[in-house]
């Protein structure tokens, strides 16, 4: 039997519906997390900054942008902090950042947006909101910005495995021939 927003069930473990949604969304942030971070510990720095043609984004554009995307529809949109962000800086920048300074910002990042997803009621999820120009809800900019990590979280997989080829580390395999064959992050 399906479970009405605003109830809770034993299913959720007594959760209402936009609590599960809120901590499911904590998850998926904190799980792309975990993918970057082993693809940055099989990087040197200098891979961070590279580039297919001139025109891609390196795995450092992509963080810096993530962060800032991060910054404006989570800390911005849902926690109500001033909205600094300066996208084409995010593309432009070409600085050679360590690997420690690009994973410190997005840890930190990471660490404030779980912060105010955890504190956001779920009463607050339909309440409207204008961010970038865009009208929108609060669950939906949530949505959106998760499953917006999560996309860039796969192209910096994409990235480490052209880099490292058939050096490339999985994080996890299958243990049985039922889960089939290794074939992702």
């Amino acid at each position: 039997m399906p479970v009405e927003a605003g109830t809770t069930s034993s299913a959720t473990g007594g959760k209402s519906v936009g609590e599960a949604y809120l901590a499911e969304c904590r998850a998926a942030l904190a799980s792309a997390l975990k993918k970057i971070e082993h693809c940055l510990e099989q990087l040197s720095d200098t891979d961070l900054s590279w580039r297919q043609h001139e025109s891609h984004n390196s795995i450092q554009n992509v963080i810096l942008h993530l962060c800032g995307n991060l910054r404006q529809w989570i800390l911005h949109g849902v926690g109500g902090e001033p909205d600094l962000r300066n996208r084409p800086a995010e593309f432009a920048d070409r600085a050679n950042r360590s690997k420690g300074e690009l994973l410190a910002i997005l840890r930190g990042t990471i660490a404030k947006c779980d912060r105010v997803l955890a504190a956001c009621p779920p009463e607050r999820l339909l309440e409207q909101r204008r961010i970038q120009g865009f009208d929108t809800t609060v669950l939906a900019a949530i949505f959106d910005t998760v499953s917006h990590f999560v996309g860039h979280q796969h192209q910096i997989v994409y990235i480490t495995r052209l880099r490292l080829g058939d050096a490339y580390r999985f994080q996890w395999a299958p243990a049985t021939p039922e889960q089939g064959a290794p074939a992702g992050p």
